[in-house]
């Protein structure tokens, strides 16, 4: 499941950030950098940035409302979570298809576009939060690397019997990393050479995830 979605999240973020002009649509709050980026450097890229994480905090908060109602009835609730994130990244590659190209950052094409991907990684983002604390994060590298690089450490000091908590963290951590890394350049390829119908590729692994989800 980690090393799933954290291909959809690097997939997805690199497809976004070639396909809109800069805009991070997983790391959203890496888009105040670009703020200040633009700011200096340019005036154009900023609204849609600057609009993408009150898009980001509703597509949270409506997925925590929708978790506690689903929870509510005994349904399954990370099933459904998925079918929300397919259905998010659905819409953001069907539409990003028929507004092609686009030809601004601020324009309302993009932002429309924009939105409706960092919505959909804001299920994930959620996803992440709500139904599986346990794994690694999915869509922020960061601090997996930074502790898989202290469990590393503390492993080559005191050995596999003396670190066996960081043993474990290390195999939860590392193949959702190389699945972010692999997806990030599949998703740059994608949408360099087929546009917003690359994301047919994360929506597929979302849906062999489902089935998995199920049996479990």
């Amino acid at each position: 499941m980690g090393t799933g979605l954290g291909f959809v999240a690097g997939f997805v973020d690199a497809a976004g950030f070639v396909a809109l002009f800069g805009l991070f649509t997983s790391h959203v709050t890496g888009n105040f950098v670009l703020i200040g980026a633009e700011l200096v450097a340019s005036s154009s890229g900023v609204i849609a940035k600057l609009l993408a994480l009150p898009a980001f905090i509703f597509a949270v908060a409506a997925t925590r409302l929708l978790t506690l109602a689903l929870d509510r009835r005994g349904a399954a609730t990370l099933r459904w979570l998925l079918l929300l994130e397919v259905v998010m990244l659905a819409l953001f590659g069907a539409i990003g298809l028929a507004l092609s190209p686009l030809h601004a950052a601020d324009g309302p094409d993009a932002i429309l576009v924009g939105m409706l991907g960092v919505a959909a990684m804001g299920v994930q983002n959620a996803i992440a939060r709500l139904a599986l604390a346990h794994l690694a994060a999915t869509t922020v590298m960061t601090v997996n690397v930074t502790q898989a690089v202290i469990d590393a450490v503390d492993l080559l000091r005191l050995g596999a019997g003396g670190a066996g908590a960081a043993r474990g963290r290390i195999g939860r951590m590392l193949p959702a990393i190389l699945a972010f890394a692999i997806g990030a350049i599949a998703g740059a390829f994608g949408v360099a050479h087929l546009s917003f119908a690359c994301l047919a590729l994360p929506i597929l692994v979302l849906a062999i995830l489902i089935p998995v989800v199920d049996r479990d």
